[in-house]
């Protein structure tokens, strides 16, 4: 992915301001808000991986658990129609709604 970087199970944005000129960005998939900058592409990867660190450091310091991104659960707002039909379809594949949707995506992804 071009547009994010990966370090410790974390993903980082990666972006550009044209007029400072810097290239900055944040964690992603946690509510945390944890940012970085650099002047130069290099300097970014390396910030980045401090922040991850740093992150991790100050979390264990406070004594809370660090948020994790990708914890396996999605809350999706289908609407009652698709989520009527989603339910239907399931059931005529003898699978749970859930089992029906990870499959479906699954599917589609690949």
């Amino acid at each position: 992915m071009k547009d994010l970087m990966h370090y410790k199970d974390y993903y980082g944005s990666v972006h550009f301001d044209e007029e400072a000129p810097i290239f900055y960005g944040k964690i992603q998939f946690i509510r945390a808000l944890v940012t970085y900058e650099a002047t130069d592409a290099k300097g970014l990867l390396k910030a980045f991986k401090e922040s991850v660190n740093d992150y991790i450091a100050t979390c264990h310091k406070q004594k809370i658990k660090p948020e994790v991104p990708f914890k396996g659960s999605l809350n999706v707002r289908l609407g009652e129609e698709l989520h009527r039909r989603v339910a239907l379809a399931a059931e005529q594949h003898h699978s749970s709604i859930n089992k029906f949707i990870a499959e479906t995506l699954a599917r589609a992804i690949e």
